[in-house]
């Protein structure tokens, strides 16, 4: 069954992920095609949160592939149990060769990596490959056959097909440029920075006994803050972190706790550089254009 856009909005916001009309809009064709969606962004913003919550509205498994350089298909796909092969060989030496080989390259040795297990699930889950631009262009291309044929090869146990189609979520931080082949296979869409209104959304629904008034004035003075000229700039969660914190303190008002406002910033800026910049004078500037 396919969910319409605005279903698929209530149900993330259910899941605590508050999605703009074109992120639920994807999501929605992503179902109805049965096709991988790319999503492209900055640090922080959210991506990997929208894998976790489409899960959640599908109520599947998440299959979490985290890529980095010199992934290969025996970390993403399968490995067999060398440890136990071995064994089993010991305990069965002088028996025929070919009767062991048989009983060592089966379902009891084999062990399922991400991929694998993706597509040998008997209902949908949510796969999930995080940062596809850390693996190399190798991995990209052993990607792409799996997503256009979703089936794969063992040598010893032959093709595995996959049982059901599994709702793929690729995220990339944009450290390099990806193939057009891998971009003509997905949809896409570029998850940005929330607007000050939606990032207060996701405060109130993240963050028990954040109120509506508290919830905007972080969102007002995160939003802020990314406009200074800082290095490593504030991502969503770094925001759903500092309002915790000040929750967990006590505070209501920014402008009653300016003290507090400046003491937390180390929820928002985790670099020595940053956090020189946000001097106290310019916590309190920041601070006074936020109603």
């Amino acid at each position: 069954m396919t969910l319409s856009r605005d279903e698929i909005a209530v149900r993330l916001a259910a899941a605590g992920y508050i999605a703009d009309g074109e992120l639920a809009t994807a999501l929605s064709i992503m179902q109805l095609l049965k096709r991988p969606l790319l999503l492209e962004g900055e640090a922080g913003v959210g991506k990997t949160e929208v894998a976790k919550a489409l899960a959640a509205v599908h109520g599947a498994e998440l299959i979490r592939l985290q890529c980095y350089e010199g992934l290969d298909q025996s970390a993403a796909l399968y490995e067999w149990n060398y440890q136990r092969q071995l064994l089993a060989i010991e305990a069965h030496k002088g028996s025929d060769p070919d009767r062991i080989e048989e009983q060592v390259f089966s379902e009891k040795y084999l062990l399922e990596r991400p991929l694998l297990a993706a597509i040998r699930r008997d209902t949908p889950p949510v796969l999930l490959v995080d940062e596809i631009d850390r693996a190399d262009e190798e991995f990209e291309a052993f990607l792409l056959e799996l997503l256009s044929d979703w089936q794969v090869s063992i040598p010893e146990l032959g093709t595995i097909a996959a049982r059901a189609i599994p709702h793929v979520v690729l995220t990339s931080n944009g450290t390099r440029e990806l193939s057009d082949a891998l971009r003509r296979r997905c949809l896409y869409h570029y998850v940005d920075y929330p607007d000050v209104e939606r990032e207060a959304r996701i405060v109130m629904a993240r963050i028990p006994g954040a109120g509506a008034a508290l919830s905007l004035q972080v969102a007002r003075m995160v939003g802020r803050i990314r406009k200074e000229d800082l290095r490593k700039v504030p991502g969503v969660a770094e925001t759903l972190d500092w309002a915790a914190a000040l929750v967990g303190l006590d505070v209501a008002d920014l402008h009653d706790r300016p003290e507090i406002v400046q003491e937390t910033l180390m929820c928002l800026v985790k670099t020595h550089e940053d956090r020189s910049r946000l001097t106290p004078e310019v916590t309190r500037r920041i601070l006074g254009k936020v109603a």
